[in-house]
């Protein structure tokens, strides 16, 4: 499938070898177009291969307008895409193709094989079928226009024409996989406006020292209520993953754009509620129950049966109490203090990981400039957009990867 395009015109050529560049490319194939597919790394898919902890996380299972309520402000904007290539017809993409699919909680859809790979294997074996001619280590500089043409000019002087040029270059997230924004200097010098790219989605550092003790714990069913200058900002509820420098997983790489905004503006701090579902009055009555239940052990060997051992030593030395005190001997304002702090963990944020760590990417060309039945460029003709180029901003859970294929797809099909 690798091929010299030097000297060639093309009906198609995709730029970029992510998800949605190989969904455009094996769809363009698939209705007969001649189909070149340009990577500037030695191999395709690296982010895809990674994504979702290398378990790939396709898609999440909502109706229509319910997915496309997660795309703040875009969903006028995918509509019409979404109408043409939904969540439906991504399932049916890859089962049809022989990947079992799995849904798991708040409608994450993965591979049943818990591997990237058998995401990877679909599409390569799509833009096979469709003959597809890719050109790896491809180092593009510049596009240009000519007639009804697009010129793409790479860093040996190759000049490739095509009559459809693709571009799915993707963000800046991740850029030891490629993603490093040249794309937006290309779409720029050809008239597009750029919003300000950014990285998004991603871990959030913390100054607690004591967090470093709990890296690989996960806490479910939790809320986290981000706070400024005292002032109660957001609140979030799901589970998190403590990391060897502060918290990560679904819950908090969704609150992460927000904790940077609000930075701007000064010192942040997120309570974590251990028992959301449980208010103080019961809780502390469940605290007293235990504590007389056991009264000649120690405090910190009974507490675990109330909330993660883990946890133990941490909220403890927050709610200033003795580890080594004997439950009878609890005094009634440690015992508040400690159902307190169990209701209300501070934890102090540091900063946001950089684009090292994200996993999407915001920012990027306006949709205004995107005719979304087709992804063509309303500024360049037959240029079209896809996946992490355009400004759209989506959750963690499945939202960015159907963004790929549906924009790839309806790329694809009108190209």
């Amino acid at each position: 499938m690798k091929t010299n395009a030097k000297n060639k015109h093309w009906d198609v050529v995709v730029i970029g070898g992510g998800p949605a560049g190989m969904m455009a490319a094996g769809r363009a194939a698939e209705r007969g177009r001649k189909v070149l597919l340009l990577e500037k790394n030695p191999t395709l898919g690296k982010k895809l291969l990674i994504t979702g902890g290398g378990r790939c996380n396709i898609t999440n299972n909502k109706e229509v307008r319910a997915m496309l309520a997660k795309y703040k402000g875009s969903n006028k904007f995918l509509f019409s895409a979404f109408s043409q290539f939904g969540i439906e017809d991504t399932l049916n993409f890859f089962n049809s193709r022989g990947m079992a699919t799995k849904e798991e909680a708040e409608g994450r859809v993965f591979p049943t094989s818990n591997s990237a790979k058998s995401v990877w294997d679909v599409l390569l074996q799509y833009m096979k079928n469709g003959g597809v001619q890719i050109q790896t280590n491809a180092k593009i500089t510049e596009l240009k226009t000519k007639n009804n043409s697009i010129l793409i000019l790479l860093n040996d002087k190759t000049e490739i024409e095509t009559s459809s040029c693709i571009v799915a270059t993707g963000g800046t997230s991740r850029p030891e996989t490629g993603s490093t924004g040249e794309g937006f200097l290309w779409l720029k010098k050809l008239g597009h406006t750029i919003i300000k790219n950014d990285f998004s989605l991603v871990p959030i550092a913390l100054k607690d020292s004591w967090v470093k003790k709990l890296a690989g714990v996960t806490l479910k069913d939790i809320k986290l209520t981000t706070f400024q200058n005292e002032q109660k900002q957001e609140v979030h509820k799901g589970k998190i993953l403590f990391t060897h420098v502060g918290i990560s997983g679904p819950t908090v790489l969704n609150m992460s754009k927000e904790v940077g905004e609000l930075l701007k503006y000064g010192e942040v701090t997120i309570m974590l509620d251990l028992f959301p579902k449980t208010d103080l009055g019961v809780l502390k009555q469940q605290l007293q129950a235990l504590l007389i239940s056991e009264s000649n052990k120690k405090i910190k060997n009974v507490l675990g049966k109330i909330i993660p051992t883990s946890l133990v030593p941490a909220i403890l030395s927050m709610a200033k109490i003795d580890s080594e005190t004997p439950n009878h001997s609890v005094r009634t304002e440690s015992r508040k203090a400690l159902v307190a702090i169990i209701k209300a963990i501070p934890l102090h944020v540091s900063h946001l990981l950089g684009a090292d760590k994200a996993i999407v990417s915001s920012g990027g060309v306006t949709p205004k400039e995107v005719n979304f039945k087709t992804m063509e460029s309303r500024l360049v003709p037959h240029l079209y957009l896809v996946g992490d180029v355009l400004d759209i901003d989506r959750p963690s859970g499945g939202y960015s990867l159907q963004l790929c294929w549906t924009t790839g797809f309806v790329a694809g099909s009108n190209s």
